[in-house]
């Protein structure tokens, strides 16, 4: 898909006056963030959408970098940012056309980006590792294929769903400090609601 496609594909979805998937910080990132990330580490937020992530990290004392295909997302996550009285540096970009500068980061995001067909997911595990400082973290979460029969949310196409065996392909050069398939109720707006098959990856650069 090209970077207007693209655009065009997600300004539809969020061109609405909810936040589609909520306005609360993904569960499975809180929990990862209070155990290793700190006050003022610098953090880039992949496809940060309408900023609920990034918004919460930079509540959190963080220093926010984030990025989306999406212009209408940035309006709403950029008013969000405001209204959480935060900065967070924005820009509108896929994660081909990002600037990943090298060992820059404390820590990369990446919350159901399950947009990225397999070349695209491999790319974007390259550029998290070279964005990264030395024992930078890496924190994931997605779908696995179990989700198809949830239908809770996440893409229907299983080439994009994550099992631990193509994740831990994706993060061999990382040291994987935790990796696992689970089910949980999730309350992510619409977009994201019931029970959901889930992974989480927490890696270190």
């Amino acid at each position: 898909m090209s970077f207007s496609d693209a655009t065009q594909f997600w300004n539809e979805r969020f061109d609405k006056k909810e936040f589609i998937f909520g306005r609360e910080p993904n569960e499975y990132l809180v929990e990862q963030a209070k155990q290793h990330l700190k006050h003022g580490s610098k953090v880039l937020c992949i496809a940060d959408g309408e900023g609920r992530n990034g918004v919460w990290l930079a509540k959190q004392g963080m220093q926010v970098v984030g990025f989306d295909v999406s212009d209408i997302a940035l309006v709403k996550a950029r008013q969000f940012a405001m209204d959480n009285h935060v900065e967070i540096k924005y820009s509108l970009s896929d994660t081909d056309g990002f600037d990943w500068q090298t060992n820059t980061y404390d820590a990369v995001i990446a919350i159901f980006i399950q947009f990225a067909d397999a070349k695209m997911r491999e790319r974007i595990f390259k550029n998290a590792y070279v964005a990264l400082k030395k024992g930078g973290i890496f924190i994931l979460q997605g779908y696995t294929p179990k989700q198809i029969e949830y239908k809770t949310g996440g893409p229907s196409l299983l080439e994009h769903l994550y099992t631990e065996e193509l994740i831990k392909n994706l993060a061999k050069e990382f040291e994987i400090l935790e990796l696992r398939s689970y089910e949980r109720e999730l309350n992510e707006g619409a977009r994201h609601a019931g029970m959901s098959a889930l992974l989480g990856l927490v890696a270190r650069k």
